[in-house]
């Protein structure tokens, strides 16, 4: 179990925890969410032991082992599997001793412990692993020198994975994943078996790998069951509570404001009126959750061309000379969504950086529309920003002729306000270099925009704010992105990547997902003994099914009742009114509790409705 226990904790004078507490109990997977800024980091910092903390505590059971992932895997000439094999301690060390110990008992409990740990499969669960996160059998051989940086933090994810913490901490995983990797990943977590605590913006994996979220806002955790989309309706409900009670209350203070500014000067009505502004004095101020406003994103519009804007006729593209793609056929139009789906090293990337034209053709016809202007974003042009000069110079360099209100203008479209704009960019976090990056590859109105991963770095509500400037935008987009969520949402068609070709994937996201599971699955056995005919059930067992599943459909009845008064009864305002905020905590924590219950219930009346099918079929 963690225990985070009243803590408070600043920097530079700035509070971002003020009696923030929590519990996570042993084996819950949770996500971590909150702005950017507001220091989710640094509560796992705080958790390692790095910082110390300036009240309060946050406790875990003695040898209990924390893991995280290392800011990245060093390139020394260590194998790939080596290297995660290294991650297990204790396997490491007591392979060691076995080569040199003489003394018989202690070989027998070094064995003993060996095989406790299943030592002897570790080299198939690390290489399992590896390849779920993007590398073959080959590259699992190579030193990681070989790689780069974003390769190597997918080891040192492999290697935290393989060690098996007993609490695992994970700061953005997918941010250097591809959409495989990721799905991969929340596939795995969700068997990972001890407790898990990962900060992410993924919709998806916050969807399907966590039973959890803890809130970090105001200063302040908040733990809420289920996943992100039960955590936002949740959430939302409470903050519509709170603003009814906030609006009530404003308008109570505007009324008595109203007799004190009649009458104050009455000798007669003086002393109502002071009486009355005391109590505005002694009234506390409901605040309504901080909520991150909508940062838009607005793409400048391209004039219409006609169709079609791009055509490829048996166009290969790839490297020195050496195809990756070929016998490419494609057409994009305008109004096309289109999302690149495939393995890592299949050739999303080359593809979008032909159409970019990055990469030339090196055989057959590329044909694009005479004004057709291109927009290309891609994770490595983050690094190509000028470190030292800030975004309205950025624009003043590509823009000369613009005032510098139209500098300033664009970037506020781009959610860089006016703080942001005069800071140097080396300083700008993550998200706004993403967003300045943005704004510079739509700064010419393009009608084709390539985005190679443009989440990276993009809290929640600015991936929303995301695909919404994406449905308004009128020219083509072509995406490659690990975010499922924003794939389903901004993409109509679907393009799958593999074996050298390009072809429609004429199925549905999730029927690809269900794809890349079952490849990831283990392979059974091409022959099975057969299995035996299921004996058919009985009148009375079918019967006695039939009411297992009237009673667990009433147990749901009962709680859908329970949850809708309780909803009810946190609607009312007059439960904030101050003093009753102990009252309003038993009746949200009463609320979680029938949610999940219901949850609970909803699954057993399912499971019973399946097996009286079964047993009737």
């Amino acid at each position: 179990m963690l225990r985070i226990d009243d803590i408070s904790y600043a920097i530079a004078g700035r509070p971002l925890f003020e009696g923030a507490s929590a519990i996570i109990p042993e084996g819950h997977k949770v996500g971590l969410v909150g702005r950017n800024g507001t220091g989710k980091t640094t509560l796992f910092r705080l958790i390692r032991g790095e910082l110390a903390l300036e009240g309060g505590e946050i406790a875990v059971p003695e040898r209990y082992r924390i893991g995280g992932v290392s800011q990245e895997v060093p390139g020394s000439e260590v194998s790939l599997i080596d290297t995660v094999l290294a991650a297990d301690t204790e396997r490491a060390a007591l392979l060691a001793e076995a080569e040199t110990v003489t003394d018989a008992a202690r070989i027998a409990e070094v064995q003993t412990r060996l095989a406790d740990i299943d030592a002897w499969s570790a080299e198939a669960r690390a290489a399992a692993i590896l390849k779920g996160l993007g590398f073959d059998d080959a590259q699992q051989r190579m030193p990681c020198s070989a790689f780069s940086g974003g390769w190597r933090m997918r080891v040192a994810l492999a290697a935290v994975l393989f060690s098996e913490p007993d609490l695992l901490l994970l700061d953005e995983p997918t941010n250097y994943l591809d959409l495989e990797g990721a799905l991969w990943l929340e596939s795995y977590l969700t068997r990972y078996p001890h407790t898990v605590l990962v900060i992410s913006h993924d919709r998806g994996l916050l969807n399907r790998s966590v039973g959890h979220i803890l809130h970090l806002e105001d200063r302040k955790l908040s733990l809420y069951t289920g996943g992100y989309d039960n955590f936002a309706r949740t959430r939302a409900e409470r903050i519509a509570v709170q603003q009814a009670a906030a609006r009530k209350q404003d308008a109570r203070r505007a009324h008595l404001q109203s007799f004190v500014d009649r009458f104050r000067a009455k000798a007669s009505k003086a002393k109502q009126a002071q009486s009355r502004l005391k109590m505005i004095e002694r009234m506390e101020t409901i605040q309504s959750p901080q909520e991150a406003a909508l940062r838009a994103f607005t793409f400048p519009e391209p004039e219409e061309l006609s169709p079609p804007i791009v055509t490829m006729e048996g166009a290969s593209v790839g490297y020195d000379g050496k195809a990756v793609l070929s016998r490419l056929d494609l057409r994009i139009d305008q109004d096309d969504r289109i999302a690149l789906l495939g393995r890592n090293g299949e050739g999303k990337s080359t593809l979008s950086k032909l159409l970019a034209g990055k990469l030339p053709a090196l055989a057959g016809n590329v044909t694009s529309a005479s004004k057709l202007r291109i927009g290309y974003f891609a994770q490595h042009q983050l690094d190509e920003l000028r470190a030292e000069e800030t975004p309205v110079e950025h624009l003043r360099r590509m823009r000369p002729g613009e005032s510098p209100a139209q500098w300033r203008s664009r970037l506020a479209g781009f959610g860089l306000g006016a703080a942001q704009a005069e800071t140097l960019v080396g300083k700008l976090s993550g998200g706004q270099k993403a967003r300045l990056t943005l704004l510079l590859a739509t700064l010419d109105a393009p009608h084709l925009l390539i985005l190679d991963e443009p989440t990276n770095h993009l809290d929640i509500e600015s991936r929303e704010a995301l695909v919404e400037a994406l449905t308004a935008y009128s020219g083509a987009v072509i995406l490659v992105s690990h975010d499922m969520h924003l794939l389903s949402l901004a993409a109509d068609r679907l393009w799958l990547v593999k074996d050298g070709r390009v072809a429609p994937f004429d199925e549905d996201l999730e029927a690809y997902r269900r794809l890349l599971l079952a490849d990831d699955a283990p392979q059974k056995p091409k022959a099975e003994a057969p299995k035996p005919k299921p004996r058919r059930a009985s009148r009375d067992e079918v019967l006695a099914m039939r009411s297992d599943v009237r009673k667990a459909e009433g147990r749901v009845e009962k709680l859908n009742e329970m949850r809708d008064k309780l909803a009810k009864k946190l609607a009312d305002p007059d439960l904030y009114e101050p003093g009753k905020a102990g009252e309003a905590e038993v009746w949200q924590k009463k609320y979680a509790e029938v949610m999940e219950a219901l949850g609970r219930a909803e699954a057993l009346w399912m499971a019973a409705l399946e097996k009286l099918e079964t047993a009737e079929a």
